[in-house]
C-alpha cells in the first residue's frame, strides 16, 4: 500500500528529483515549494504518513515551519537540510525530529530512512475492531473519536486488547497493570465501568468488553 509524504523543498530541481525517485518506491510524494502552502494543504488534509522538511526555506524559518506542522498533526518529520551543523541538528532532535539527513545526499538514503520511520510507526499502532490504538501516545480511536483514557485505563484496556476473545479475570488485570497489589474488586470493577463508558460501550448489552460472571472480563475483537 502506497504511503503518503509530504515534501516542503524550495528547490525545484531537488523536488522534482525527489518526487520522482519516491514514487519509484510506492511512497507518493506531493511537494511545495513554499511553506505556507505545504502547511494550507496540511490543515485541509492530514492524510500524510511523513513530511521531508527542508530548513532553508522562503519567508519561514525551517525549524518554525517544523514547530507548526507538530501543531496541526502528530507526524513522524524527517529535517532535509544543508544546515548540517552540530548546533542545527540538535535543535532538531530537541524539536522532536526522527532523523536529521545532511545535504547533499542519495535519493535512495531518504528512501531507507522513510521506510525505517515509517515500519516503526506501524509498530506502535493497533488496528482491531472499530478502535485505532497507538501504543506510543496511549490514544485510543473509535469511530474517528480519540477516547480520553487515564493510564491505568489504557494499561487495562490494553491488557484486555492483547488478550481478546479470552477471558482475563481480575487477578490477571491486576498482575498484569500498575494497580496496586491490594487493589479491591469493586476498584477495577469501577475502572472497566469508565472505560466501557468512554469507548461507549453498554455494560448490559456489551459490543466490546464483556463480563464473565464470576470470573472476568473478555474484550471481544
Amino acid at each position: 500500500m502506497n504511503k503518503n509524504v509530504l515534501l516542503i523543498e524550495d528547490d525545484k530541481a531537488m523536488s522534482d528529483l525527489i518526487v520522482d525517485y519516491l514514487n519509484d518506491f510506492n511512497l507518493h510524494c506531493t511537494s511545495f515549494l513554499h511553506p505556507k502552502d505545504a502547511i494550507d494543504e496540511l490543515n485541509k488534509n492530514k492524510n500524510f504518513d511523513i513530511v521531508v522538511l527542508d530548513l532553508m526555506l522562503p519567508d519561514m524559518d525551517g525549524f518554525d515551519v517544523f514547530k507548526k506542522i507538530k501543531s496541526i498533526i502528530d507526524i513522524p518529520i524527517i529535517i532535509s537540510s544543508a544546515r548540517g551543523d552540530i548546533g542545527n541538528k540538535i535543535h532538531g532532535f530537541e524539536l522532536g525530529a526522527e532523523d536529521y539527513l545532511a545535504k547533499p545526499y542519495e535519493p535512495r538514503e531518504l528512501v531507507l530512512r522513510i521506510e525505517h520511520i515509517l515500519k516503526k510507526a506501524s509498530t506502535d499502532k493497533i488496528k482491531i475492531g472499530d478502535f485505532i490504538i497507538d501504543k506510543k501516545s496511549k490514544e485510543v480511536i473509535v469511530d474517528d473519536f480519540s477516547v480520553d483514557l487515564t493510564k491505568i485505563e489504557f494499561e487495562i484496556f490494553m491488557f484486555l486488547v492483547e488478550n481478546a476473545n479470552r477471558i482475563s479475570s481480575r487477578e490477571d488485570i491486576l498482575n498484569n497493570t500498575s494497580l496496586e497489589s491490594d487493589t479491591k474488586n469493586r476498584t477495577i470493577d469501577m475502572h472497566i465501568s469508565n472505560i466501557r463508558y468512554k469507548i461507549g460501550d453498554d455494560s448490559k448489552n456489551s459490543k466490546y468488553i464483556k463480563s464473565v460472571w464470576g470470573v472476568g472480563y473478555k474484550f471481544i475483537g
